[in-house]
């Protein structure tokens, strides 16, 4: 009894030591599990963390870049600075490609972000003129004698929006392609840039006579669109044609990249316009189809009747030779024309109007002031005197 008493008290004796020496070596691996869960937590907080102070960061720049862009108006500048801008944005006569300035290249972006057109972010609407026009950039010049008869703003290099048409139709036309060949608009002619609406849907066919008709009357821009992409060679060998003819026309300040006029990279300045209208009103279908007062095509079994986009060409105080419009948010409201007044013919070009008629508001105030006005006022350098005409 006493023997199996003593071994009892062994057995327990060594399951103690035995617990103790388990429990001994469990504790490190314990501890460092322990560890490593501490460690991976504070890990992950730090990343949690990094992230959050990132994301404030860029929220913080987002916020101040908003304010800027909100803050920042009109950047007022000097005629010669608008000549100097022109100056910097002129295509080399080699190659015909276009030097930006820093300050047209950063204008797009302002443009989009601010809605404001590249006259509004130059500060081209602070030039005063006695005219009061709404247009930043205005030119008048005599058809005949080459007497320019008022310019604001005539040097500074703008987009020129669906302006870009006239010079579509001059390589058209002058290429002496048929009129009578059907074309069919694709996908291809759909607006990607603008993402702005037609009325010509794709797959539907009409003649290249009638093409140019509706881009010149109603700027269509698939119609424009289609007229360069079916061009002998497509629409790269078409907008080589476009600068090739600009360079011809010595129209140093103007460069296309496409026909349509939907980019803002299209550009020119008032005087190099004022050129180009005086040789397409050389072309008696230019001047036809430009002042065009509205056309019905025929899509199948479909009639579409489409119209003006001048309403001056429908006014009786008008005679109007040849006309385009144009716009894009970048450009503001373009025009330009062809016009019979006074006893001239007078070019007129008016770049950067704000207000949805304000172009043809701003002719109406140079034909009263050519018509009822023997003399310009002296005393503006915009303006240069102009003498008593009679018809």
């Amino acid at each position: 009894m006493v023997v199996l008493k003593k071994f009892k008290k062994s057995c327990l004796t060594l399951l103690v030591m035995l617990s103790v020496a388990c429990l001994a070596l469990s504790t490190p691996g314990l501890a460092e599990a322990k560890a490593k869960t501490k460690s991976k937590a504070r890990t992950t907080a730090t990343a949690k963390s990094t992230r959050d102070v990132q994301s404030n960061r860029v929220k913080a720049s987002n916020v101040r870049t908003s304010r800027v862009v909100r803050a920042r108006g009109p950047v007022k500048i000097s005629r010669a600075q608008a000549r100097r801008l022109a100056v910097k944005s002129r295509p080399t006569p080699a190659s015909g490609s276009v030097i930006k300035a820093t300050a047209i290249g950063a204008a797009v972006g302002m443009s989009a972000a601010s809605g404001a057109s590249f006259g509004q972010l130059y500060g081209l609407h602070h030039t005063p003129d006695p005219l009061d026009l709404k247009s930043s950039v205005a030119f008048v010049m005599d058809q005949d004698t080459n007497e320019v008869l008022f310019s604001k703003n005539s040097e500074a290099v703008l987009p020129i929006a669906s302006l870009t048409k006239l010079m579509t139709a001059m390589v058209v036309v002058e290429a002496k392609l048929s009129l009578d060949e059907s074309i069919t608009i694709t996908s291809d002619d759909v607006d990607t840039e603008k993402n702005s609406s037609s009325r010509l849907a794709v797959g539907a066919t009409l003649t290249r006579g009638e093409l140019l008709h509706l881009a010149l009357m109603s700027s269509e821009n698939r119609a424009a669109h289609a007229l360069g992409r079916i061009y002998p060679g497509g629409l790269q060998a078409f907008v080589v044609a476009m600068n090739r003819k600009a360079q011809l026309l010595s129209m140093a300040d103007t460069k296309y990249v496409e026909p349509t006029g939907l980019s803002s990279q299209n550009q020119s300045s008032a005087r190099d316009l004022a050129i180009l209208v005086k040789a397409a009103y050389q072309q008696p279908l230019i001047r036809e189809l430009s002042t065009s007062r509205e056309y019905a095509v025929h899509l199948g079994a479909r009639q579409l009747q489409f119209r003006t986009t001048n309403s001056l060409v429908r006014s009786p105080n008008w005679d109007i030779g040849l006309q385009k419009t144009g716009y894009i948010v970048e450009a503001g409201r373009c025009l330009v024309l062809q016009a019979r007044m006074a006893g001239r013919k007078l070019i007129m070009v008016f770049l950067d109007s704000t207000g949805k008629y304000s172009r043809q508001a701003d002719a109406e105030r140079v034909r009263r002031w050519i018509e009822t006005a023997p003399q310009v006022p002296r005393g503006s350098a915009d303006l240069i005197a102009i003498p008593k005409v009679t018809s």
